[in-house]
């Protein structure tokens, strides 16, 4: 462990699972295994702080889980500032999900340049979130109605021996501050605090592979994701 990095490892799981594929417009397809990005979100629902961000490593797929057909109710348009009648926007769609799932994720909490805090300190409280079951807010597995559960994991808990080419994997979305390309707003946490920023998203992508059980992630993109966010880390 470095000095400004320090390592976890968590268990998570459910019964459903869904990590939309983002070339399918229509109908939702998930990836046959969690995402980084998702991975992250997991994190971050159990332990946040504007100090330091997740950097994922390694994902262990202890259960591969099986591909479902469901039908679900969802929205024509994105909800807004302005009441909807739901009736006149609800529209049946077929999702193609995962079920039964199990991942060990393998990360590094990376502090941010200006933070003088010591890293054991925010791996400390991890921990004891992760022990005591609580989070930040409820994780779950690509949708909000796919709750995530986790723990943390026990010599019983060895990825499958599996190996696939999973091809072109949805890494993150950068939040890049542009005024050029002013197209949202978003929130950026420095040394001065939160500030609202202008700017667009761009999503970066990686070829995955399973190799003897784990998805490797490459650590080169986290610097090519800190470029175009303008930071560090």
């Amino acid at each position: 462990m470095s000095g400004r990095n320090g390592r976890i490892t968590v268990k998570i799981w459910g019964d459903y699972a869904s990590f939309s594929r983002p070339e399918f417009k229509v109908e939702r397809v998930s990836y046959p295994v969690i995402t980084p990005s998702a991975a992250r979100g997991v994190l971050e629902a159990i332990f946040w702080k504007p100090e330091f961000r997740y950097e994922i490593r390694q994902i262990g797929i202890l259960k591969l889980g099986t591909m479902v057909s469901i039908l679900r109710n969802e929205l024509s348009n994105r909800q807004g500032t302005e009441p909807i009648f739901v009736e006149d926007q609800r529209q049946q769609r077929t999702s193609l999900i995962l079920k039964d799932v199990a991942y060990l994720i393998k990360a590094e909490i990376v502090l941010k340049s200006h933070v003088t805090d010591p890293v054991y300190k925010y791996l400390d409280q991890f921990r004891r979130r992760v022990e005591r079951g609580q989070y930040h807010r409820t994780p779950y597995l690509g949708t909000r109605e796919f709750v995530a559960y986790f723990e943390l994991p026990s010599e019983e808990d060895v990825p499958e021996p599996i190996d696939l080419d999973l091809g072109l994997m949805l890494f993150d979305i950068a939040f890049v501050p542009s005024e050029e390309r002013a197209e949202l707003e978003f929130v950026r946490h420095g040394p001065d605090g939160p500030k609202l920023v202008k700017g667009y998203t761009q999503a970066l992508f990686f070829h995955a592979r399973v190799e003897r059980g784990y998805l490797r992630v490459p650590k080169e993109k986290y610097q090519e994701l800190y470029k175009l966010e303008g930071s560090n880390a």
